[in-house]
């Protein structure tokens, strides 16, 4: 890994050689205020200059041209093109994506939703993974277009989870439960209380604490994917770590990148 790689940066633990793949947390960049200091989200209020600059250290750290895609919770999968890494292109709009060219990488920006990078023979992923895009088959998804792109079955994929909003701190409405096709009820059974914790509110509501890196792990399973790894960083309870959207509102964000060497 090249040497620009910040201390305070997050890196899978997997073997997978043909691959680069980093995390980023706040620190190593030039952005001030809320933004302090790597902010590499473009949508938020931040000095256009530092996000691009703070873009360049991450890509430099990486050793590859990046993608940035515009988010929306969603399910759509890319398969990069290399003209999207040039300054002003017109990305369209998804929430994860494949790259089969070596230096073209992948970035996928999180402020508590669950990012993962995939790495398979031939090929890389990432995906943003908050409860929409899981419940709506973002990983499942990416997966596939892993193993179509890189000619493998879902076993050969290793997955690593980053830091997200973590099950102590992610409290959700019965919408969410109902997404997961789970009953919202205060007496979830053994397997579903893994993933749904019944904690009402101040106010006395029916409220539950998500388990996202569970679920992710969950659904990765079922789909064949059994190397997991990561997923034990919690963005809100470290707030001179990382970002987090829920605990600032005023946040900017981190990005999980990944390249083929």
């Amino acid at each position: 890994m090249s040497p620009a790689l910040h201390p305070d940066w997050l890196q899978p633990e997997w073997d997978a050689p043909q691959v680069r793949a980093l995390m980023s947390s706040r620190a190593g960049g030039v952005s001030t205020g809320p933004y302090a200091s790597l902010n590499v989200g473009s949508a938020v209020q931040d000095e256009p200059a530092a996000v691009e600059e703070n873009r360049r250290r991450v890509a430099d750290a990486l050793g590859a041209r990046l993608v940035f895609m515009p988010q929306v919770h969603g399910s759509k999968v890319l398969t990069l093109k290399p003209e999207w890494a040039l300054p002003d292109a017109r990305v369209p709009k998804a929430d994860a994506c494949i790259s089969t060219i070596p230096g073209l990488g992948c970035a996928i920006q999180v402020a508590d939703c669950l990012p993962v990078l995939f790495a398979a023979p031939k090929a890389v992923g990432g995906a943003h993974a908050g409860w929409r895009g899981l419940a709506d088959g973002v990983l499942e998804k990416t997966v596939q277009a892993l193993c179509e792109a890189s000619a493998c079955l879902p076993g050969e994929i290793q997955a690593w989870l980053g830091a997200c909003i973590g099950p102590e701190a992610f409290e959700v409405g019965a919408d969410v439960l109902e997404a997961f096709s789970v009953e919202p009820r205060a007496d979830l059974g053994p397997a579903q209380g893994q993933l749904f914790r019944f904690q009402p509110n101040a106010a006395g509501e029916s409220r539950w604490r998500a388990n996202l890196p569970a679920l992710a792990a969950l659904r990765l399973r079922a789909a064949g994917v059994s190397r997991l790894s990561g997923g034990r960083w919690c963005t809100y309870s470290e707030p001179s770590r990382f970002f987090s959207y829920r605990r600032e509102r005023l946040s900017g964000r981190m990005v999980a990148a990944i390249t083929l060497a």
